[in-house]
């Protein structure tokens, strides 16, 4: 009777991966408390995903767009103002092989904003929106380790360190602040608002995650006496994720998810602004497994037949971070606003090369410039693409790997001297990265009654382009040793072309297999 020792393995599939471009459009009104607008300065957003829906061969995005307008006011007065928008959007995107069942993970940055004033109490906003998304899902398959029954079995094995999937969750966290301002400024209004999550971390313990990580907030105020102020302060945030079966040796890959934003200024009195960033924490944890998967076997006395399938799991996966330091100086072309109100900085990776051992990233910083004049009652904007490069050492890693690459900035400094302005800027990286491993699945073992016409007890064969001993051995019902016992072959592996082998009958030919 043929028996079969079988190990359990979860794999994490990746069905497919698309990269969509949709416009986020919509109209705001400028409140009654606050003058016409003349033109747009500057725009900032956020994007949130409050609902996202896998469909057959589609996918669903509901969210919004987060957007600070900073506007030259028609009045005499105050004339740098600002306002709050949302621009919704519900989005049903093309997924060729996604279903209901799989998961998406997705990924989605701001390309551009516009702004389009209307009249003076009414402007258009549109933004570009890239995604990035991938569908993969849960496979449960079963391997064999061992055959047993019968007593003359050769197979052939595949040793692997595979990451086998523990699980996945999500949880919901909140960054809630009261952000403090200077005593002697009387706020007004929120020019503009923006945030960055550095410092990511986590630990496991018994059937949890822990995920950490601080939040830069960056915000960008005026005073009701006319003067523009920045606030910068970092909020922690972190989050449990119950997941069953994690250990301190797991591998988890965490992603933070943008699903809401509350700035609201406080009473004058209290000089302070209250900041909510709900989150969403998306965790899925790996165990390395070293597994034995037989890859093919066949018996000299018994004609065995089997179903086999491929089956592509991860391998090798990495996590690595470094920190780069980009230097540059800009000129302000004699521009008479030469004071820094803000500097937005915006990285974009453009070309990643992976290679022995190592990864190569090239990318640019877009910075944009928020510039007034000494009075303060002037703006202006100055846009400019710096480059950057870095190479990054990962051992293990090949051409064939998969990397994936975030660049954030983790601090910034912006000094101006005679109309020219030097950039340091920091940046934080973080690289992940796997194989993906073709594998040969057996299954439904089943011994055939068939039998051979051509029973044989010695053949001599010549070895052909292409041949391994053990496509020989398994096509004349033989085996590997003795073959290479009989032929005095020192190394199994390696057979040349035109080789005379003389070749043993092991057993009872029943079925001619051809190699």
């Amino acid at each position: 009777m043929i028996d079969t020792v079988k190990e359990n393995l979860c794999i994490n599939k990746i069905v497919g991966s698309k990269t969509f471009t949709i416009t986020a459009q919509g109209d705001t009104i400028i409140p009654d408390i606050k003058p016409d607008i003349l033109n747009a300065i500057n725009m900032t957003g956020k994007v949130c995903i409050y609902k996202k829906e896998t469909l057959e061969g589609k996918v669903r995005l509901d969210g919004n767009v987060n957007v600070y307008l900073m506007y030259l006011a028609d009045s005499t007065e105050k004339r740098i103002r600002g306002i709050n928008g949302n621009i919704d959007f519900s989005e049903i995107l093309d997924f060729p092989g996604i279903t209901p069942k799989m998961m998406l993970d997705e990924e989605i940055t701001i390309k551009q904003i516009e702004c389009k004033v209307l009249n003076g109490r009414k402007v258009s906003l549109k933004a570009m929106l890239e995604i990035k998304a991938n569908a993969y899902m849960d496979e449960k398959e079963e391997i064999i380790k061992e055959v047993t029954g019968i007593d003359d079995i050769q197979s052939q094995k595949l040793k692997l360190n595979i990451n086998s999937l523990i699980g996945q969750n999500t949880s919901k966290t909140s960054a809630k602040e009261t952000l403090m301002i200077d005593t002697n400024d009387n706020l007004l209004e929120i020019l503009s608002m923006d945030f960055t999550i550095k410092n990511k971390d986590s630990k496991i313990s018994y059937n949890k995650v822990l995920a950490k990580a601080d939040i830069e907030v960056d915000i960008l105020y005026l005073t009701e006496d006319g003067r523009i102020k920045k606030l910068e302060e970092t909020i922690p945030v972190m989050g449990f994720i119950d997941l069953v079966g994690v250990s301190e040796d797991s591998i988890s890959d965490i992603k933070y998810k943008l699903r809401n934003i509350i700035v609201k200024p406080n009473s004058s009195e209290e000089h302070s602004i209250y900041v909510e960033i709900e989150l969403e924490i998306n965790c899925r944890v790996f165990e390395n497994r070293e597994v034995n998967i037989i890859q093919d076997m066949y018996s000299p006395s018994r004609n065995l037949n089997f179903k086999e399938n491929k089956v592509s799991t991860l391998v090798n996966m990495r996590n690595a971070q470094e920190e780069i330091n980009v230097r540059e100086k800009i000129n302000l072309e004699d521009s008479e606003h030469t004071k820094i109100s803000e500097v937005y900085v915006l990285p974009n990776i453009n070309k990643i090369d992976t290679l022995e051992d190592k990864v190569k990233v090239e990318g640019e910083l877009d910075l944009n410039f928020i510039l007034t004049n000494n009075s303060e009652d002037d703006m202006t904007t100055l846009q400019r693409k710096v480059p950057f490069d870095f190479t990054e050492g990962i051992d293990g890693l090949t051409r064939e790997s998969k990397v994936n690459v975030e660049v954030i900035p983790t601090s910034k400094e912006f000094a101006v001297d005679n109309n020219e302005v030097t950039v340091k800027v920091n940046l934080g990286v973080s690289t992940s990265s796997y194989n993906l491993e073709s594998i040969n699945v057996i299954d439904n073992i089943e011994e055939s009654e068939e039998t051979c016409d051509n029973p044989y007890s010695m053949v001599i064969y010549f070895v052909k382009q292409g041949d391994t001993l053990w496509k020989i051995a398994k096509k004349y019902k033989s085996t590997v040793e003795d073959i290479a016992r009989i032929n005095n072959i020192e190394n199994p592996d390696k057979i040349d072309v035109g080789m005379q082998l003389f070749i043993p009958k092991c057993g009872v030919c029943r079925t001619k297999v051809n190699i």
